[in-house]
């Protein structure tokens, strides 16, 4: 039988606001009425009336409930408010919580910034946290984004005189329609279409990607991305990451796992600096894609950051900075860094996991981007 409308106010507001308990509940939204409680009912804005205290069995079970009463999105934001509100990343050190958590991409972000004192029991549990999202993030982004990529090389990059593997039977049917012959019931091909050479390197992609805590998110879907494109033989994937130093995580490409936990998320950030090592990786300006990923904050460094972007773009790289890379909402950043990106041709969006394939072929198309 549903649930009353008093009773649906009643679980909103909590039971405080029925100290009579004039309005019963039924077992199931008793049940879920102990798990909000423990999490976000507060007396005088300080002191919570009941909580998951210390205790890693509490909050196993209170981890099970919540799934037990709540669809996964749902569980995904509670679990995170815990993280906040509970102090509980001391408790997800423990392998037999890791296992009871529902993973996803703000759990993964959250074990990657606990990595450096994460102690070796947990670590192995960590990583198969890690990886079982990244396996589903490929699952869902891998596809789109090859096949994106694959289709703007082959429009991008024309061979004149292909072999018979290398004809774009598409393009060549199309520019040769006006030698349709209607007797024969063909087409009389006199110029062929072609794809780039196959195993050449027509475009090199460097994504160049800010580890500061607040980019957790975007972290974890450049990983994934940045895998995929290294999987693509026409293209050269470089994967720079940095804080106030930088590391090439490029050998770690062929699993986007080990690029994670290469990542060491938090800290400050020289964007200059990651900048500066990137011209050294590129040899060939005009046919690179240059993805800055990054909130712009910088600080006493903007100078130079716009200074050495704007000799990228003189050089010839296409050079987008994506001020997030996540479904995480609007994200925070430098709006007057971003202005000045805008001022030099540069496009400086956010931009969500779903919109990143369509990003990388206009990039690769040399097309406008847009917001």
């Amino acid at each position: 039988m549903p649930e009353s409308a008093a009773a649906r106010w009643k679980l909103v507001l909590g039971s405080a606001a029925d100290a009579d308990n004039q309005t019963p509940f039924s077992p199931d939204y008793q049940g879920m009425d102990q798990v909000l409680t423990a999490l976000y009912d507060e007396q005088e804005g300080k002191e919570r009336k009941a909580g998951l205290g210390g205790s890693a069995p509490r909050v196993s079970r209170w981890l099970g409930d919540i799934r037990t009463y709540f669809p996964s999105d749902v569980v995904a934001v509670m679990q995170r408010d815990a993280m906040d509100r509970l102090g509980l990343q001391q408790l997800l050190m423990e392998p037999e919580i890791l296992r009871t958590v529902q993973a996803d991409v703000h759990l993964v972000g959250t074990l990657l910034s606990l990595s450096r004192v994460m102690p070796q029991k947990v670590k192995h549990t960590a990583r198969e946290v890690v990886r079982k999202v990244v396996q589903e993030l490929e699952q869902k982004l891998s596809n789109p984004l090859r096949q994106a990529v694959q289709g703007a090389l082959s429009r991008a990059v024309r061979n004149p005189r292909p072999r018979y593997r290398e004809i774009d039977w598409g393009a060549t049917i199309r520019v040769n329609l006006k030698h349709y012959q209607p007797a024969q019931r063909t087409i009389i091909p006199e110029r062929l279409v072609g794809f780039g050479r196959r195993g050449q390197a027509l475009k090199e992609i460097v994504l160049c990607l800010d580890q500061s805590g607040s980019m957790a998110s975007s972290v974890v879907y450049a990983g994934v991305f940045g895998a995929v494109l290294a999987s693509i033989k026409a293209v050269k994937t470089h994967m720079v990451v940095y804080d106030t130093s930088v590391a090439d995580l490029t050998q770690n490409l062929h699993d986007p796992v080990d690029i994670l936990f290469g990542v060491q998320l938090g800290g400050g950030n020289d964007t200059p600096l990651a900048l500066r090592y990137c011209e050294q990786l590129i040899t060939r300006p005009t046919d690179t894609i240059l993805i800055l990923i990054s909130d712009l904050y910088e600080g006493a460094g903007e100078a130079e950051m716009i200074k050495r972007a704007a000799a990228l773009k003189a050089a010839g790289v296409t050079v987008v900075v994506l001020l997030a890379l996540s479904d995480d909402g609007t994200p925070s950043f430098d709006r007057g860094a971003a202005e000045k990106m805008g001022a030099l041709g540069i496009p400086s969006f956010a931009c969500t996991p779903a919109k990143f394939p369509e990003l990388m072929a206009a990039a690769i198309q040399g097309r406008e981007l847009k917001v």
